[in-house]
């Protein structure tokens, strides 16, 4: 089993910076990806960013030179920090995890969610 625990969202005015973590317990991971997906009101979850354990990166084309997903292998956190943040940026935020555990198997987690409101 894996678990995934967000921290750093909050209420912010447009223009502004978030940072958020994402700290993996649990079950060793032998490779992983790391994810963040968004979900706005009414709206189907999204595809943020992600980072593999080797550090190739993926981002979605609308946060593309205003957010930066890092990680740190040691201490089992991601983050993603989130400059020029836009009223559309509003969401809850989740972290997802793909992990190769020992057994063979990929295991998806998902975090709690942590909310993100850009205010204009």
């Amino acid at each position: 089993q894996v678990q995934l625990v967000e921290s750093g969202g909050g209420s912010v005015q447009a223009g502004g910076s978030l940072r958020l973590s994402c700290a993996r317990s649990g079950a060793f991971c032998y490779n992983y990806v790391m994810s963040w997906y968004r979900q706005a009101p009414e709206k189907e979850r999204e595809f943020v960013s992600s980072i593999d354990r080797d550090g190739s990166t993926s981002y979605a084309d609308s946060v593309k030179g205003r957010f930066t997903i890092s990680r740190d292998n040691a201490k089992n956190l991601v983050y993603l920090h989130m400059d020029s943040l836009k009223p559309e940026d509003t969401a809850m935020y989740y972290c997802k995890t793909l992990c190769l555990a020992s057994s063979g198997s990929w295991l998806t987690t998902w975090g709690q969610g942590t909310q993100v409101t850009v205010s204009s």
